[in-house]
């Protein structure tokens, strides 16, 4: 499996590996935020899962593969950098692989930093599918994502494809102005040159919906009630405004002995500039050796 990636700063300082979420390339970690690591003295690598981006895309009817895959995927990179662990930063789906790797490979985890995330094996897909189809939430179940996100979907789900490149680009905006928080400001013109940007470097735009396939092959491979195994030092950070997975990093935090639960104020499920200094502050400070 061919994977694109990119490292910044010194080969010799403290590595950490970004790890973004399902269907999402790795360009999604913000040049300046991976800039304020690499300038405090971290080795910063980014990658492109598979069916993403530069990374290779699969004829998944000829050859399927599972999340799992995609989990070992992170591994493949830190193995082809020759790093025998590093400190792992996941966002979304990512977190969930970081978690996962944290969980079955501890000996790969310096520390773990999980943001925008839901707990490993909590079962985030089917709260999001009842929130969707309108259906009640079971007792015990996570918290469902904000009515805003679920009208919104509601109405992606209904519409008709896009009829060409910009108008894909309009739909990925609003999308990206839902999922944004309150941080000042949205910058309308950014968020379109990095959508542009995206779909210009895809080897196959189309291949992203892959992940879901890849899910869906085993919906039950993330190991369940597993979370109290992690014994990297853990920052579970979660915006005040996150509409997709609120309130599911105090649950992390919860079920990870001595984690840490880092609440910034105004960010949604985005990385945008104004949460940068903050973001990677925090990491940079739970990353020191």
């Amino acid at each position: 499996m061919q994977l694109w990636s990119e490292e910044f700063g010194d080969k010799n300082d403290e590595p950490i590996l970004l790890i973004m979420g399902s269907m999402s390339q790795g360009i999604l970690w913000p040049d300046e935020f991976v800039g304020r690591l690499a300038a405090a003295g971290r080795r910063v690598i980014r990658y492109d899962h598979r069916d993403t981006g530069r990374s290779a895309s699969v004829d998944f009817e000829k050859d399927p593969y599972t999340w799992r895959d995609i989990k070992n995927d992170a591994l493949a990179v830190l193995d082809e950098y020759g790093i025998e662990s590093a400190h792992l930063v996941g966002h979304s789906a990512g977190g969930l692989l970081a978690q996962w790797i944290a969980v079955e490979n501890p000996e790969r985890v310096r520390t773990l930093t999980v943001i925008g995330s839901s707990p490993l094996g909590g079962g985030e897909g089917e709260t999001l599918m009842r929130a969707l189809m309108g259906q009640p939430q079971p007792e015990g179940s996570l918290p469902p994502p904000t009515q805003e996100f679920v009208d919104y979907f509601r109405q992606v789900i209904a519409a008709e494809p896009p009829k060409d490149r910009d108008e894909q680009i309009d739909r990925m905006i609003a999308e990206a102005r839902v999922l944004h928080g309150t941080a000042k400001p949205f910058d309308e013109d950014a968020e379109r040159r990095l959508q542009e940007r995206i779909l210009e470097r895809a080897v196959d735009p189309a291949s992203v919906v892959n992940h879901r396939l890849a899910h869906a092959a085993d919906p039950k491979a993330e190991p369940a009630d597993s979370l109290h195994l992690v014994k990297a030092r853990t920052l579970v950070v979660e915006g005040t405004h996150e509409p997709v997975k609120p309130g599911h990093g105090a649950l992390i935090a919860a079920a990870i002995p001595g984690a840490e639960l880092l609440m910034i104020e105004g960010m949604g499920h985005m990385l945008p500039p104004p949460v940068h200094e903050q973001l990677a502050t925090a990491i940079l400070a739970h990353t020191a050796s």
